[in-house]
């Protein structure tokens, strides 16, 4: 038996160990910090998107002296 083949018993079974096991609040708590993470995490790549299209921009400004505009 792989662990692939668990199914929902097996999984039962596990969250109820490790409830048991650490108790209500500390899982509780450890959820929290996993949530924490996670919009962390979706925070940064947000902030790294924008980074580079202000990156982008920058790079797409027209940078042309005003006197050889008209030469084109």
């Amino acid at each position: 038996m792989g662990i692939g083949n668990i199914g929902l018993p097996g999984l039962l079974l596990i969250a109820v160990v490790v409830l048991v096991l650490f108790g209500r609040g500390k899982i509780s708590s450890l959820m929290g910090e996993v949530g924490k993470g996670i919009t962390s995490f979706k925070k940064g790549i947000n902030e790294g998107k924008e980074e580079l299209e202000a990156a982008k921009a920058e790079e797409a400004k027209d940078v042309t002296p005003e006197a050889d505009k008209d030469k084109v």
